[in-house]
């Protein structure tokens, strides 16, 4: 057995949690929030519901990084740093130059940080994190697992803005996706409980959180999804907008005399359910309002309307649906969503049934035997993607068959 850590990091938070492989068992997990920021917590759960929590200025991802290696060894689950074999990182923008996950080497760690104009937000800080851990623990394995790379070879038809060519040959302008890590998950996930191979089914899944995004997989490939050149397109999001008339942006730049930076500000975390409802970004929040608040209702009816037309555009592209995935925060703890999403979709052969339907965070198939379009929940798990990766791409590496 070996322990290999996986890392999402932010530009405030870092995420972690370590695994025993090839078991796929977790030691522990946790996080250090408000990194960068006086009181920052780090926090890690592990052994038999131990929980430890420090609370301490950490100003930087190296002071970070070491935090969390120092926390590991003094808390006893490793006994040496070099005890960790294995290192993923979640990182953004792969752009069209990754395709699959990769061992990071000097030269890939310089094509993810060239592709921060894809991502300024998240790659830089990603790049970092991985020269941080290269100094920590130089002989270790690290391995770079992309949002975007799923989508990378979708059909041009799909991924192709309706804008001159010469600027997806310049700029690279065209839809990349997100959530990529999390819908290859839950899409082989799902493939193995209806005991079907994926290359046999047509899939739709459905990552619905704060941020959420639907991807269509036809026979195996992901041939469309919903988030675009960033993650601000698609469906309507927590905060985010979703799709926009550009000339609307032009427009209302121009009467409140915002700056194209300012408006994508306010399209990213202003807008959405946020923006809507005037109230909340949470659907929790609003389902409890709804009753009396009609801005509440409205947001909330509105999501469900985004959602219920990218279903139907990929059933369509599809020629057909087997199975209708449930995911993420709102897709995974949503009932009434998820049934209110299901009647709308009716047409195509989904139903969920009420009392299989009341399930939360948990695994689980929610139609009726007899529909034709089976529906599921799906809890995702994008570490246990990174570090399957990691074994995957390293099973030359004589650490990683200890």
């Amino acid at each position: 057995m070996v322990k290999v850590l996986a890392i999402n990091a932010g530009s405030s938070t870092l995420k972690w949690k370590l695994f025993e492989m090839p078991a796929e068992q977790v030691i522990a997990h946790g996080m250090i929030d408000r990194l960068g920021l006086a009181d920052s917590v780090f926090t890690a759960k592990y052994g038999d519901g131990q929980v430890f929590k420090l609370t301490r200025d950490i100003k930087t991802h190296d002071l970070a990084a070491t935090l969390l290696l120092e926390q590991l060894k003094d808390l006893g689950i490793i006994d040496h740093f070099e005890d960790i074999v294995g290192i993923g990182h979640r990182v953004v923008a792969g752009g069209e130059q990754f395709k699959d996950s990769v061992i990071i080497t000097e030269e890939t760690l310089s094509q993810i940080e060239d592709l921060a104009q894809y991502a300024p937000l998240h790659n830089p800080t990603q790049a970092y994190y991985i020269r941080v851990f290269q100094r920590l623990l130089p002989r270790v394995l690290q391995v770079a697992v992309f949002d975007t790379s799923l989508f990378a070879a979708m059909p041009k038809e799909n991924f192709l803005y309706s804008i001159p060519y010469e600027y997806y040959e310049k700029y690279g302008a065209r839809k990349y996706g997100a959530h990529g890590t999390s819908h290859r998950y839950v899409s082989a996930r799902a493939a193995e409980i209806l005991n079907r191979p994926l290359a046999d089914l047509k899939l739709i899944t459905l990552h619905l959180g704060s941020g959420a995004s639907i991807t269509a997989f036809n026979h195996g490939q992901a041939v469309d999804t919903s988030m675009g050149f960033t993650p601000l397109a698609g469906i309507t999001m927590g905060t985010r907008s979703g799709d926009i008339d550009a000339s609307l942006v032009a427009f209302l730049a121009e009467k409140k005399g915002a700056t194209m930076a300012e408006m994508v500000d306010i399209l990213n975390h202003k807008s959405g359910l946020l923006g809507l409802s005037e109230l909340s970004p949470d659907q929790r929040d609003l389902e409890k309002a709804a009753p009396t608040n009609p801005l509440a209702k409205q947001a909330l009816d509105i999501f469900v309307n985004r959602v219920v037309k990218y279903v139907g555009s990929y059933v369509a592209t599809m020629n057909g649906l087997d199975a209708l995935v449930f995911t993420a925060g709102s897709g995974e703890n949503g009932i009434d969503l998820r049934q209110n999403i299901a009647d709308q979709l009716a047409y195509f052969g989904v139903q969920v049934d009420p009392e299989l339907n009341h399930v939360r965070g948990k695994e689980q198939i929610i139609s009726p035997a007899n529909a034709a379009v089976t529906s599921l929940v799906v809890p995702t798990n994008e570490e246990l993607m990174i570090v399957r990766d990691i074994m995957r791409l390293g099973h030359r590496d004589p650490a990683l068959q200890a």
